[in-house]
């Protein structure tokens, strides 16, 4: 699964990086400990619309930084509450599911992150790794969105919310979990987000052997475990051992 990620860069660099336009209004924040139901930065790409909203099909598509919430919401949900339980979407039933087969042909997206967290159990323990490329390069996971509108307020906003794609875990990374985040590669980043392309078949593929080969599976502080913590301390490498020695060391 996906429960846990850092997003740190600025909109500056994803836009140089995603080859996308700013649409984040100022909205985008440095996030070492993003969390389910927060706001952050995601990839889209969509057919601009005239001045009555309607869907210029024949224009080029535009790839744009879009803040979404993480959470996914269905269009047709009562309550948007339900996003809390949407986090990850399963690759495997993704197509066959109800709250998620619609996003899934025709709305997607690509989520930025510096990297993940995820958590090894080891008995009664878990310890924390953070997954990430050690070139500072962004990995890309694969997502769906969707847009919800409450029915008893017709002019209200919209809610725009997300999902991240979870695949069975390879390589080196099902020493840590079974599942893990679906990485994009560069090349089907344009496919991804085309969005007049409903089948998919061919992206919801295992993350390429390479790009797991690559990623450094870093032991951090349990200091990850608390949400409210967020500063790059906890992306730096810690010894479990050490850590569980200062832990454990008399208070003089």
């Amino acid at each position: 699964m996906c429960g846990r990620y850092a997003a740190t860069k600025d909109p500056a660099k994803l836009i140089e990086e995603f080859e996308a336009i700013d649409l984040t209004e100022g909205h985008a924040r440095a996030d070492h400990n993003v969390a389910p139901t927060k706001n952050v930065v995601t990839v889209v790409q969509r057919h601009p619309r005239d001045d009555e909203g309607q869907v210029l099909e024949d224009e080029p598509a535009v790839r744009s930084l879009r803040m979404m919430k993480w959470g996914l919401v269905p269009f047709w949900a009562k309550d948007p509450s339900v996003g809390s339980r949407m986090i990850n979407t399963r690759a495997e039933t993704a197509a066959e599911k109800p709250a998620f087969r619609r996003a899934l042909v025709s709305r997607r997206c690509l989520v930025p992150a510096d990297g993940w967290f995820e958590w090894r159990r080891t008995g009664k323990e878990k310890e924390p790794f953070y997954m990430t490329e050690p070139d500072g390069s962004s990995i890309a996971f694969g997502g769906i969105w969707e847009s919800w509108h409450p029915k008893d307020d017709k002019d209200a906003a919209p809610l725009i919310t997300f999902s991240i794609i979870t695949t069975d875990a390879a390589g080196q990374l099902t020493d840590v979990h079974h599942r893990m985040p679906l990485i994009v590669p560069r090349s089907h980043w344009d496919g991804w987000l085309d969005p007049d392309r409903e089948d998919v078949k061919d992206l919801l593929v295992p993350t390429p052997d390479d790009i797991v080969a690559s990623l450094e599976l870093r032991p951090i502080s349990t200091l990850v475990n608390n949400v409210r913590n967020n500063g790059p301390e906890l992306l730096e490498r810690v010894d479990p051992a050490q850590e569980g020695a200062l832990f454990d060391a008399p208070k003089s």
